[in-house]
């Protein structure tokens, strides 16, 4: 394997080149410092960490020699979205009033990470609190595929770092579609675990029961190797999930065959761009071919969902800053002191309306669940917009983006958004695919199935 190709291996496929020591946990680690180095034009990184990741990895090094590998994921460089606590390092948020603000110890998610033996590079970008806007402080990360394109939120810097070969995975999280919309644009994939799956404790809050913590990577398998080393209960996060944790599957357990795939064409199709509902009707034909059921469903209707996810965002995003807004409002970026006004101003009761709203949608969903065993759509309804136009938001620019997305954080529900087809501009086209709540592992053993069978995801932008 050529050096300058080790960056784009896959997570398993370089773990298993650092446990057969065909290249030490520290070397890789200096060629990944050598490529953030070569690619900080992209502003992944708040912070570096690249004393600590040398340190973890002759600490792996010496492990693995001594016939001790902790997990999949020893001695792999991999980084973290700047709202995990990291031990010494500040958990700036993407909000300038934080970039002073050190964790005294790491968030559970963290913690994993290391006691796997992962090697962490550093902290990743993100807009400002978790929301819409990047911080002129720490500037916007820059698509890797054009730097005129959006490169997401909120967990941008996550997905550019991993569609780039900076790290091999990131860990994330998502509100509204801030892993999968990131993923998207990137060209990468993202995976939502159900609420719950994973710990919360140590993670900056966006929106307490919208918030879910989850893998950005390369492949599906990877995503779920991730995912397995972080989810689980925590008795620090009394509202983590008591289910097992999903298992790590082997590439033999990648599998359609028998699979009930529900597909709703209005709700994939209706305002939809053509070529991505093209490249959604070309996957299904793949997966068609691998033994996969087609089932027509009717998905409720979301079209009030994806507004009423702003109520709901908005009420929480204020508790979340009641200790700092509207004291330090005048340190606060557009964005998100609007979202933070809007749930200042926000009736009790017509909140309640809301959440009643949500929780029948929720119920409604699930129920499609008794009939198939997953459900596909596209990931967005358009190619990736300019970053000229995402400065002008519209009604149809906000539902075109959170269109598939918002409506299965309000529901809780695991997805996994993952490249699917190649647009005429040369974008990603991305497509989901959503299961009933804890089926993580089905839904990485279909998609698993798809990308062994397609070269999508194998697409890089840089040298």
């Amino acid at each position: 394997m050529a050096n300058e190709e080790l960056h784009y291996l896959d997570l398993l496929e370089i773990g298993e080149l650092v446990a057969r020591r065909q290249i030490s946990a520290l070397e890789l680690a200096r060629h990944q410092i050598e490529r953030m180095a070569k690619h900080r034009h992209l502003n992944a990184f708040i912070t570096e960490t690249l004393d600590l990741a040398l340190q973890q990895a002759k600490v792996a090094d010496a492990e693995i020699i001594a016939g001790h590998r902790r997990s999949v994921l020893h001695g792999v460089p991999i980084a973290v979205k700047d709202v995990f606590d990291l031990e010494g390092t500040p958990t700036t948020a993407g909000m300038p009033i934080r970039r002073n603000t050190l964790a005294v110890r790491d968030a559970t998610a963290v913690r994993r990470l290391k006691d796997a033996g992962a090697v962490i590079l550093g902290k990743l970008n993100l807009t400002e609190g978790v929301y819409a806007e990047h911080a002129a402080l720490f500037g916007t990360p820059i698509n890797p595929w054009n730097p005129d394109r959006w490169c997401g939120a909120s967990s941008s810097g996550s997905a550019v770092a991993v569609a780039a070969g900076l790290a091999f995975a990131g860990l994330s999280s998502e509100t509204g579609g801030s892993i999968r919309i990131p993923s998207s644009v990137n060209g990468v994939t993202g995976l939502k675990p159900t609420w719950g799956r994973v710990s919360r404790h140590g993670v900056f809050e966006l929106a307490g029961n919208l918030d879910h913590v989850g893998p950005i990577a390369r492949s599906a398998s990877d995503a779920g190797a991730l995912l397995a080393v972080v989810a689980g209960r925590d008795p620090a996060d009394p509202t983590t999930s008591r289910n097992p944790g999903p298992r790590l599957l082997g590439p033999d357990q990648a599998r359609l065959a028998g699979i009930r795939i529900g597909l709703d064409m209005r709700f994939a199709a209706d305002g939809v761009d053509p070529e991505i509902v093209s490249a959604l009707e070309q996957a299904i034909q793949v997966m068609r071919e691998l033994g996969a059921d087609l089932v027509p469903i009717a998905v409720p209707d979301t079209s009030k969902i994806i507004w009423d996810w702003f109520d709901v965002c908005a009420v929480q995003v204020a508790i979340a800053h009641e200790h700092t807004y509207p004291s330090q409002a005048q340190d606060y970026g557009r964005a998100l002191a609007d979202i933070i006004e809007k749930g200042r101003a926000t009736n009790g009761m017509d909140y309640q309306r809301v959440i009643a709203r949500r929780e029948a949608f929720r119920g409604d969903f699930d129920a499609l669940f008794d009939q198939v065993d997953l459900v596909i759509s596209p990931g967005l309804a358009f190619s990736v917009p300019t970053s000229e136009a995402m400065s002008v938001w519209n009604e149809e620019l906000i539902s075109g983006i959170h269109r598939f997305t918002c409506p299965i954080t309000m529901s809780g529900h695991p997805v996994i958004s993952m490249p699917g087809g190649v647009h005429s501009d040369g974008h990603s086209i991305a497509i989901q695919l959503i299961g009933p709540f804890f089926s993580e592992e089905s839904i990485i053993r279909a998609a698993c199935a798809f990308q062994q069978a397609t070269d999508y995801h194998r697409r890089h932008p840089l040298p």
